[in-house]
C-alpha cells in the first residue's frame, strides 16, 4: 500500500451528495450560483476577511491578484521581489504577467523570505513584494508592511499553504489572510482545506474586489458591456459544495494533523543530524507539512533517505527542490542575487507524509527508517 506525502480529506459522501442534489433541479452549475455565494460568505467569516473572490485554482488567483492591484501593467520592466524557495506557481505568476522576479534569500528559522534583505533589492522598477508563507509558516508580515509603506509598494502573499493559520500580537489575534493588499489561498486537493481544485484572493479594498470580478469573468458586466480584458477563473458549484462540506470539519482536521505532527516530533527530536522546523512563537499553525532537514553530518544524504522511503512505498517529497531559479525554463533569463540559505535548505529538505488520517504506525515506520540510517 502506498503512503503519499499527503492525502485529501473527504467529507461524508452522503453530505456531499445532499449538498449537490439541488443542482439537478436548478441546473445552475457555475456563474456565481447559490452555493458559490454561500461558500464565499462562510469563508469570509471563517478567515476574518472583509473581501474574498473565489477562483478556479490558486494559480489563477495569484495571476489575477497581480493584475487587480495594478502590479502587472503595460510596461514590461516592472520588478517583483519574491522568494526562490516556493512552488513553481509563485514565480510563473510573476513571469506570465511580464514582470521580472527579483529573488530574495530566506530565513534559516522558518524558510520564509528574509525581510531584512528586501530593502537592498528595491529599485525604481520595483512594484511589489510577493512573499510566501512556506509550509504555513507566516512571513514577518509586520516588517514587510513597514517596508512596503516606506517605498509605496504593493504586498501580495502566497498563502497557498496557510489556510486557517492565525498570528497573535499582544492581545490581538489575526487570520493570515488579513495581511497584505491581497492574499492568495489555494484549495487544491493536496491542501489542508480543499475544494478539489480551487482558490481565492482575500482583500480589503472594494476596488480590488471589483477588478477581480471583471478579471475572472472575461470583463463581462452585462449582456452588452465588456469593459475589461479578462480571463475565465470562476469557481463552479460542485467545488463550492465540496468547500462548504469540508469547512464544517476543518478545525477537526487541523487538530488531527497536530497530533500527527507531535508524534513525528517525539520520534525525531533526539535524532542527531536531523533538524526539525522550529515552532513559531505567537502562531496558531495549520500543520500543513512536516519538513525535516537532513544535515551534512547525518550518515545518509537527503536523496538516499528519499529513495529508501520510496522503495518501501512511502513517498516523501523534496519540497522545494530545486529552487525556481534553477528551473530550465528560467536558465539565463533572470540574473539572481545570491540566495545561499535557500540553496542550502533546498538541498537538505524532505517533507515527510502528513495528513489527518495518517496512522501512528506509519509515522513510527517512517521515523525508524530515517533513524536507522544513522547506524548503516
Amino acid at each position: 500500500m502506498k503512503t503519499l506525502v499527503t492525502r485529501s480529506s473527504m467529507p461524508p459522501f452522503e453530505e456531499y451528495v445532499a449538498m449537490i442534489k439541488p443542482l439537478w433541479e436548478s441546473v445552475w452549475l457555475t456563474n456565481n450560483g447559490a452555493l458559490h455565494k454561500q461558500f464565499e460568505e462562510e469563508l469570509k467569516n471563517y478567515l476574518g476577511v472583509t473581501g474574498l473572490s473565489l477562483m478556479t485554482n490558486g494559480h489563477m488567483a495569484l495571476e489575477l491578484a497581480l493584475q487587480a492591484l495594478g502590479v502587472a501593467g503595460p510596461d514590461e520592466d516592472g520588478e517583483v521581489i519574491t522568494t526562490p524557495f516556493t512552488f513553481a506557481s509563485t514565480t510563473h505568476a510573476i513571469v506570465r504577467n511580464r514582470l521580472k522576479p527579483v529573488f530574495c534569500d530566506i530565513r534559516r528559522d522558518n524558510y520564509t523570505i528574509d525581510a531584512s534583505k528586501i530593502e537592498n533589492l528595491i529599485t525604481r522598477k520595483t512594484k511589489a513584494i510577493l512573499a510566501v508563507h512556506v509550509y504555513g509558516s507566516p512571513c514577518d508580515v509586520y516588517k514587510i508592511e513597514e517596508i512596503a509603506q516606506k517605498y509605496n509598494l504593493k504586498v501580495i502573499y502566497d498563502a497557498a499553504h496557510a489556510f486557517g493559520v492565525r498570528i497573535k500580537c499582544g492581545t490581538k489575534e489575526s487570520g493570515i489572510a488579513q495581511f497584505g493588499d491581497a492574499s492568495m489561498l489555494s484549495f487544491h486537493a493536496t491542501k489542508v482545506f480543499h475544494t478539489i481544485e480551487g482558490g481565492a484572493v482575500a482583500f480589503s479594498d472594494t476596488q480590488t474586489g471589483d477588478k477581480l470580478y471583471r478579471l475572472k469573468n472575461f470583463g463581462i458586466m452585462s449582456e452588452t458591456e465588456v469593459d475589461y480584458v479578462g480571463a475565465n477563473a470562476k469557481m463552479d458549484e460542485f467545488r463550492a459544495a465540496m468547500g462548504l462540506c469540508n469547512l464544517q470539519y476543518i478545525d477537526r482536521e487541523i487538530k488531527k494533523r497536530k497530533a500527527k505532527t507531535e508524534r513525528y516530533r517525539m520520534n525525531l527530536k533526539e535524532v542527531k543530524g536531523i533538524t526539525l522546523l522550529p515552532e513559531q512563537k505567537g502562531v496558531i499553525p495549520n500543520y500543513a507539512y512536516f519538513p525535516v532537514l537532513i544535515e551534512d553530518d547525518f550518515p545518509a544524504t537527503r536523496d538516499e533517505i528519499y529513495a529508501e522511503l520510496k522503495d518501501r512505498n512511502i513517498f516523501a517529497r523534496r519540497y522545494f527542490y530545486p529552487l525556481t531559479t534553477r528551473y530550465s525554463c528560467y536558465k539565463g533569463k533572470f540574473d539572481s542575487f545570491p540566495t545561499p540559505v535557500a540553496e542550502e535548505i533546498a538541498r537538505k529538505v524532505l517533507c515527510l507524509p502528513l495528513f489527518a488520517d495518517l496512522s501512528g504506525e506509519t509515522i513510527d515506520t517512517v521515523c525508524k527508517i530515517v533513524d536507522a540510517r544513522r547506524f548503516q
